[in-house]
Formats: structure tokens, sequence, C-alpha cells
């Protein structure tokens, strides 16, 4: 489901979609997002409540195919996503993944932003991005997707993952006499 709101009706929104999680993840992620909002006071906050992730990213316009980072938040912690870091240069290897186009880091408190090597990162995906963040304005909050079935935002007590056939070790052969 696509919707648009008002700030106003956002901002509501987006709190009660904070208030699924842990009161230690629910202060993560405003802090987060405050910090990210003070350093792009222009962007545009596009808002996912999807099955795997809540994500808030962060937008020079309304296309989310422009989206240039991007906080995820799951049960399990928090990540910074940089959406094109593949290309991003990374000599203290501070980003983490594999795939052909986006990187993360996982941020178990804001002091990971204020880094030099995380706060260059941040300013090389601002540099590279295709369109830039506007120089003024007044950001939007758009609540783009809630999905209806989702994974829990809190760590769930004594559950363990079960374990997938893959994993199972082989049986013995039985010994030829």
């Amino acid at each position: 489901m696509s919707i648009k709101t008002e700030n106003a009706d956002a901002e509501k929104q987006l709190k009660g979609f904070i208030a699924k999680f842990d009161s230690k993840n629910q202060a993560l992620i405003r802090a987060a997002r405050k910090t990210l909002q003070k350093r792009f006071p222009t962007a545009n906050e596009i808002i996912y409540d999807n099955y795997n992730f809540f994500v808030i990213g962060y937008v020079p316009s309304e296309r989310p195919s422009e989206c240039i980072i991007s906080l995820a938040a799951a049960a399990n912690g928090i990540g910074l996503c940089f959406i094109h870091g593949a290309s991003l240069p990374d000599p203290n290897k501070v980003l983490s993944g594999q795939g052909k186009q986006t990187r993360f880091l996982r941020l178990p408190s804001t002091g990971v932003l204020e880094r030099p090597e995380v706060s260059a990162l941040l300013d090389a995906a601002v540099a590279r991005a295709k369109k830039p963040f506007p120089r003024s304005g007044q950001p939007k909050l758009i609540i783009r997707l809630i999905s209806a079935k989702q994974r829990p935002r809190r760590k769930v007590e004594g559950s363990v993952r079960p374990r997938s056939k893959a994993r199972r070790m082989p049986r013995a052969k039985a010994a030829k006499y």
C-alpha cells in the first residue's frame, strides 16, 4: 500500500512504527534519525514499514530510486545502508555486504555516525549521487509502504531459529565388512 500524507499525520504514523521496537532500538532509531536530519537538513525521508525491515530512506526528491542512504531496523538491530555503497571508496573496510550495489554498516550507537571514516563515506555517497540534496527548502516525510504482514520488531524470548535442511549433516554410510 502506497500512502502519501502530510507531515503531521506522517510523524504520528512514524512514531507508531518506531513504537513496535524494544526501547533500546526505539531510542537508537530516533537518535540516528535526528543525526541524519541534522547532517542532511533538506533530504526527504521516505518510510517503508515492510515485511523484513523498517526503513527510513534519505532522498533528494520524492523518488525512491534516488535514495542515497537509509536506516534499516529489525529486531536484531539498526543498520546504515549505502544504496550505491559497492562503488564507494572504503579504505578502512567499515562497510559490509557483497552485493553488486548496496553496502551497510551496523549502528550499535549513533557514535558510529560521527566516526571520520563513516563521515567520509557519507560525504562520498552524497557527492556521487545522481541528484544532489536541495540547497534549501523544507523536507517532506513520506510514508511509502506499510506491509500488512511483518516479522516481529522485538526479539522473541527463547525462540531459536530453525535450522534449514541444507545445514544438516549427511548420514554416515554403513560400513562394509
